[in-house]
């Protein structure tokens, strides 16, 4: 049968890569956003003769990429999903004997090295996306190259849009690479700077939507740092009353019917697609021709001073906004409209911090004793962390009860490592499940990982500090937290709430943040069987 795929620009790559797998256990392929290499390499893989007994596997830092990129190669191969080609995270699967091909999570393939160390499940492996440097990606790495020696059968590729190729090739040992140019065409910038922190993003997008909607003809995809801010978005969007034209928002919370409708273009009509960075790099949504950046992503980092993790809204890196104008320069010229200014711009990192430099090492720690991966002095990490902060790590674990004094992960330990927050606060979770306080709990530990909404400008600190008096519980930090929360929620619209937090020096941003955070945490412990309604009865709040 002919192949009717359209041609990529890594089609014309293919030979090389495959030469390169023949004599090199490990290949790094560098493919700029639109090249085809999260579609095409994998297939590709086959022609390597790895045996039918064995699979190939590809692994996506999100589900949702994990899916749709199934479906996609599963679409171009004409096979039905779950046959040839299937996909695999957390939540879900769609496998079969026949399946030969398998994206998975990052995660997923971790989880499969404790009861298969050498992984002899499959023949060749596909690390995509490896320029986010998220945990999982910097623990497969390292666990692929203390692999490899044991299992020389084994192929692997190194895949991202924006790869420091020099360190990947130095850290498998001289591996070869290959670039790969994108179909990128002309895109033309627009810098709309803001200076205010509180200005309202939701108007802000709904503004450059309607500047690049009169602007070109095409779909919109805008880039937003959260659920929340998406649906703000959504809203302010809606109200412009844009003719023939549907708003969608995407991100990994969405039902999986309502995440396909972005890649099922409408005859006719033109779409505004409102996305978390999901849809930054692997997910190819049709149609785009216009961006809207918002510049941010929300970002989780740890205070070696205060032992926190907060998740903050940061400014992405040059290479994340980068890539996000990439997404608008593929089907044609394209306009991506900034939300910052130039000179923002370029103060900012070339690369994303690698998640191990920003995260609480007990939290590694207890991954690791998780997953079976050994002391975290003797892992082969890209990027290993400081001894002072291993020693940190391991005292706070066993301060919590998570490790015993050999070291070894205690009862308590594998309850803690079930949730996906730092090991205190996953502590603090675990102990109102015990003592049916949950709700307060998600309150206290919400707002704990993100930024304090209470403001105390140099100049106005008195007047700050009169203003949160009422909020002040005698005697306890928790209680004012609640207090906070439980006026904020009592206000009854947002525009009061606006009103009332400019007058009384808070943040509704950090509020609308701290409501996000809490609502994720109600979502994982309502998975993990616990009441996240358990708790007394709120008292009223502050006049």
């Amino acid at each position: 049968m002919p192949d009717t795929r359209p041609h990529l620009p890594i089609d014309d790559h293919c030979g090389a890569i495959l030469e390169a797998l023949r004599t090199h256990p490990v290949v790094v392929v560098a493919g700029d956003t639109g090249s085809g290499k999260t579609t095409r390499i994998p297939p590709l893989l086959l022609e390597l003769g790895i045996p039918a007994t064995k699979r190939i596997a590809c692994t996506q830092p999100r589900r949702v990429a994990a899916v749709s990129v199934a479906e996609r190669v599963a679409q171009e191969r004409g096979v039905a999903i779950g046959s040839e080609i299937g996909w695999h995270h957390r939540f879900g699967r769609c496998l079969s004997e026949r399946t030969r091909i398998a994206f998975m999570t990052d995660g997923i393939l971790l989880a499969e090295t404790r009861s298969d160390p050498l992984l002899r499940r499959y023949g060749a492996i596909m690390v995509d996306e490896a320029h986010e440097r998220t945990l999982n990606i910097d623990f497969l790495l390292g666990y692929l190259k203390r692999l490899l020696p044991r299992r020389p059968d084994l192929k692997v590729v190194v895949s991202s849009a924006t790869l420091d190729i020099g360190r990947f090739r130095e850290f498998f040992g001289g591996a070869p690479s290959v670039e790969v140019p994108g179909r990128v065409f002309p895109v033309e910038t627009r810098w709309r700077p803001c200076d205010d922190e509180e200005a309202d993003l939701a108007r802000r997008v709904a503004d450059g939507v309607e500047e690049l909607w009169t602007s070109a003809d095409g779909d919109i995809l805008v880039f937003l740092p959260g659920e929340r801010d998406i649906r703000e978005a959504e809203e302010s969007v809606r109200a412009l009353d844009l003719p023939d034209t549907d708003v969608l928002p995407f991100m990994a919370s969405l039902p999986p019917a309502d995440q396909r409708r972005v890649f099922r273009p409408v005859p006719g009509r033109r779409r505004v697609v409102l996305s978390t960075n999901v849809a930054e790099t692997s997910l190819t949504i049709p149609g785009i021709r216009m961006v809207v950046d918002s510049g941010l992503a929300r970002i989780k980092r740890y205070n070696p001073r205060s032992r926190v993790e907060r998740l903050h809204v940061e400014p992405v890196s040059r290479a994340s906004a980068d890539q996000r104008k990439g997404r608008c320069g593929r089907l044609g010229p394209g306009i991506c409209l900034r939300l910052y200014g130039e000179d923002d711009f370029g103060r900012r990192p070339a690369y994303a911090e690698p998640e191990l430099r920003r995260s609480s090492l007990g939290g590694v720690i207890l991954s690791m004793a998780d997953l079976r991966l050994g002391p975290i002095e003797d892992f082969p990490f890209l990027d290993p962390p400081a001894s002072g902060a291993i020693r940190d790590g391991y005292r706070e674990l066993r301060d919590l009860g998570a490790l015993d004094a050999d070291l070894r992960l205690t009862d308590l330990g594998r309850r803690l490592v079930r949730f996906p927050v730092e090991p205190r606060f996953a502590r603090i979770l675990v102990a109102a499940d015990e003592g049916k306080t949950m709700r307060e709990a998600l309150t206290v530990v919400a707002a704990l990982a993100t930024e304090d909404p209470r403001l105390r400008p140099l100049d106005r600190r008195e007047e700050a500090d009169r203003r949160h008096e009422p909020f002040r519980a005698k005697g306890s930090d928790f209680g004012s937290l609640l207090r906070l929360w439980r006026w904020f929620h009592g206000l009854p619209s947002r525009t009061a709430q606006r009103r009332k937090c400019q007058e009384s020096f808070l943040s509704f941003r950090r509020f609308q943040e701290w409501s996000d955070v809490r609502e994720q945490l109600r979502r994982i412990v309502s998975r993990l069987g616990m009441d996240p309604e358990s708790g007394a009865d709120a008292p009223a709040p502050p006049a």
